[in-house]
């Protein structure tokens, strides 16, 4: 991005973009703002801009990281809505406990040169990384250049290095517990055709409450979908479809391992003719902005992105002041949001 089309995007002068970005006066705090607003959702970071304390004036810096792919973070990662949540409290929570916050995002294939570019520029005090599409090793490899580190939306037991996650086990139990206390004995898994911490831990949280509360989950029942997009899906389709030629016994409710995949099953039952929650009941996960946009609304588990937003600000805080302190883990529990994609089969209350 050019300072042409930050001053087109502001709708001000190129010579006032330039005083932002080089954090000198002579414009007004809130066309600062907006100014570097625009550079942040751009994902852009200019050399000026590092030094943050001319620029916002508070002295320190904490830097939010984001390793893009084509997959899960992808380029345009901040208009999702549970990652701009996240980002959200995150910038929330530093500007009350008196940091400025940075964004970068890099290419997850060069990250490692890239984050070691950051480093060199000394711009920040510490680091929280969106974890959600990593591995342990490229973690692993990421602290080792940046050691005042939190990982946030990811969890490892072994890297001693600090994490901020969901409780994705106990989510899964809770939608498996609520489905059973409704009458569903027999329900099917709607799955990511990308694998990641997150929807592994509740894939295997699922299997494990559904064996607890006697419901049937079959390994012929989980269903494979693409999280990229909110509509109908003709695979998903085709294999619901497939199911019902072969006269197998019906599935009452779908579990779905987050909100996007939740919000295109329902799409896509209703273009074959099966009805929400009437034929077969609906749960995801995350409870994004769009799960009570959708119709129905969507019964979903409640993911407390501020509670793990501000709990990661806090940690780094932390390690940047008692850098000798043990690296700490923390799992934020969920809850379930009970809304209209689900019928209760027993004809009693819960």
């Amino acid at each position: 991005m050019k300072i042409d089309d930050i001053a087109k995007i502001a709708k001000v002068s190129k010579s006032a973009v330039s005083l932002a970005l080089n954090g000198k006066p002579g414009i007004s705090p809130e066309t600062r703002e907006r100014i570097i607003g625009i550079v942040r959702e751009a994902g852009y970071i200019p050399r000026p801009l590092i030094k943050a304390d001319q620029v916002y004036g508070l002295g320190q810096a904490i830097r939010f990281l984001v390793i893009a792919d084509s997959d899960i973070v992808m380029e345009h990662y901040y208009k999702r809505p549970f990652f701009a949540e996240l980002i959200h409290f995150v910038e929330e929570r530093c500007r009350a406990r008196g940091y400025s916050l940075l964004f970068s995002a890099v290419d997850i294939h060069n990250y490692e040169q890239d984050l070691r570019a950051l480093g060199e520029e000394n711009g920040n005090h510490g680091m929280i990384l969106l974890g959600t599409n990593l591995n342990r090793r490229q973690i692993e490899a990421i602290a080792r250049i940046q050691p005042r580190l939190v990982v946030l939306d990811h969890y490892s037991d072994v890297l001693p290095v600090d994490f901020v996650v969901m409780n994705n086990a106990m989510g899964a139990y809770q939608a498996a517990r609520y489905l059973a206390r409704q009458g569903h004995r027999r329900i099917g898994y709607v799955q990511s055709h990308l694998r990641m911490y997150n929807f592994d831990s509740r894939k295997l949280g699922l299997f494990q409450a559904s064996e607890e509360l006697d419901m049937e989950v079959s390994s012929a029942d989980i269903f494979t979908m693409s999280t990229a997009k909110l509509t109908s899906q003709d695979g998903f389709q085709q294999q619901l479809l497939a199911r019902i030629e072969r006269s197998e016994p019906p599935l009452t409710a779908l579990f779905c391992e987050n909100d996007y995949l939740a919000i295109s099953a329902v799409k896509s039952l209703h273009g074959i003719g099966i009805r929400v929650p009437d034929d077969i009941s609906v749960i995801g996960f995350d409870n994004i902005s769009e799960s009570f946009i959708v119709t129905p609304e969507l019964t979903t588990i409640h993911v407390d992105k501020e509670r793990m937003a501000h709990q990661a600000v806090d940690q780094l805080i932390h390690l940047i002041e008692r850098e000798d302190r043990v690296s700490m883990k923390t799992i934020v529990d969920t809850r379930l949001i009970e809304r209209k994609s689900c019928r209760n089969l027993t004809g009693t209350p819960d």
